[in-house]
């Protein structure tokens, strides 16, 4: 085998397996390197958009999918229409989606882009304490999937497949 054609099989060797590391990154990560940990949630009160203070008392009896986001985050973007699908689908059944921003722009601004890009679920404004009190965890999106009884049934960190996603949400609705 010739030195050039060797090189070459080597450029496509690399072009596939480069290909295949970004497609995995690109589809999130499975559901089985999801962690499931069944934790009590922890209790927080924080303001929506409007300054009027949101509690995790109020969605008893419900399951809350939590997502940390920012307005800026490319992966927390990425999510969002299927949020706003899964609210409009199993918000019927029981399903409470509440976005918690980590925005430092501050609520209006985080209000425009709502309007904007049609969000249907309720929306605060997170802070440190909230953040402390969910793992001080360091990045996002970061996703809580809460049981009707307050239990923390899914923790996920980067954007997912809304369809892999849903497939949880389904099972705790269930």
């Amino acid at each position: 085998m010739t030195p050039l054609r060797l090189l070459s099989i080597l450029a496509v060797v690399a072009v596939l397996i480069g290909g295949a590391v970004l497609w995995q990154k690109r589809r999130g990560p499975a559901p089985a390197q999801i962690a499931t940990t069944a934790l009590p949630a922890p209790a927080w009160k924080l303001k929506d958009l409007d300054g009027r203070e949101i509690s995790s008392d109020q969605f008893k009896g419900k399951v809350v999918v939590l997502d940390f986001w920012a307005t800026w985050c490319g992966p927390c973007i990425e999510e969002i229409p299927g949020y706003i699908a899964m609210q409009k689908k199993y918000g019927p059944a029981g399903l409470v989606i509440v976005g918690v921003s980590l925005d430092r722009k501050g609520p209006a601004h985080v209000k425009q882009f709502a309007l904007a890009n049609g969000m249907n679920y309720t929306l605060v404004m997170g802070d440190e304490a909230v953040v402390e009190a969910f793992g001080n965890f360091q990045a996002i999106p970061t996703t809580f999937l809460i049981s009707r009884e307050g239990r923390i049934l899914n923790q996920k960190t980067g954007a997912a497949p809304a369809e892999e996603y849903e497939k949880l949400v389904k099972w705790a609705l269930d």
